[in-house]
């Protein structure tokens, strides 16, 4: 009689003479995608189970998605509501509110142009079932920083950490969200972060909101943000952002820049840049 080792080298072989499209399927699910493979998977790949999150203010869909060779999840987000004022969770009451997935899509297109778009899940546009919405790559995230600080977890690394979120305070700057909370930073196995929901940001303020937020900055980042061009901006989130919206972009893009050339000569450059 064979052994046990026998007889499972011969069924895992007589499986994979028998079944080809399945082991095809997942050596292709276990090689990266570049973001343009993402990108494609998003707009083309079949929806073949939906259900409602039960994270986020707008509670998005969790959709997963097939083209027959990958399967994986992601995020829509159908929601664009316009008000004339409206009064949020926190008490703060916003004129002109504007809560619209085309700046889930407007954001990823601007961390693209600065150079930190994999801090953000790729968000494209897409139709489903009669709505046009955001959807993004779901991203495998271990907690948020919600559950991080309630269960006072620490990082392994502060420094790296901090170097993270010093992007993500700079970017918060830039893209004025009015209604940011902890829940929209994503934290991996790896604790590199991601921020997702950009659905209130882009609000029209040419200032800064929290200036003393920002404290440090990756200097590759800050000389993004030197040269980075309103119309090249305005260029690529033509179809998301208005141009009103652009210039706000932009006067607080040289607030933050100022803001930094202020602290260097404080603290010098060692100090502040890394």
């Amino acid at each position: 009689m064979p052994s046990f080792q026998v007889v499972r080298r011969i069924f895992f072989f007589a499986v994979f003479l028998s079944a080809p499209a399945v082991w095809a399927s997942l050596v292709a699910q276990e090689a990266p995608l570049t973001e343009e493979q993402i990108k494609q998977f998003l707009l083309t790949a079949q929806v073949i189970r939906s259900k409602v999150s039960d994270k986020g203010v707008t509670h998005p869909l969790k959709l997963t998605l097939s083209n027959g060779t990958i399967t994986h999840d992601a995020s829509f987000q159908p929601v664009d509501i316009h008000k004339s004022s409206m009064t949020l969770a926190s008490g703060t009451t916003v004129i002109n509110f504007v809560d619209s997935y085309k700046f889930n899509i407007a954001a990823y297109q601007l961390a693209e142009l600065i150079g930190i778009d994999k801090m953000l899940p790729i968000y494209v546009e897409r139709l489903w079932e009669g709505r046009k919405g955001s959807l993004s790559w779901y991203l495998p995230a271990k907690m948020d920083e919600q559950d991080r600080a309630a269960k006072k977890l620490e990082p392994p690394d502060p420094e790296a950490w901090n170097r993270q979120m010093y992007k993500i305070r700079v970017f918060d700057e830039l893209i004025y969200d009015a209604d940011p909370n902890l829940t929209n930073v994503l934290i991996g196995s790896d604790w590199q972060i991601w921020r997702v929901d950009f659905t209130r940001a882009f609000r029209p303020e040419k200032k800064l909101r929290s200036p003393n937020d920002l404290v440090q900055c990756d200097r590759q980042l800050l000389e993004n943000l030197k040269n980075l061009k309103a119309d090249e901006l305005a260029a690529k989130t033509k179809e998301f952002l208005t141009k009103d919206q652009v210039q706000a972009i932009m006067a607080r893009r040289d607030e933050i820049v100022e803001h930094f050339a202020q602290l260097i000569k404080q603290k010098g450059e060692n100090a502040v840049l890394y």
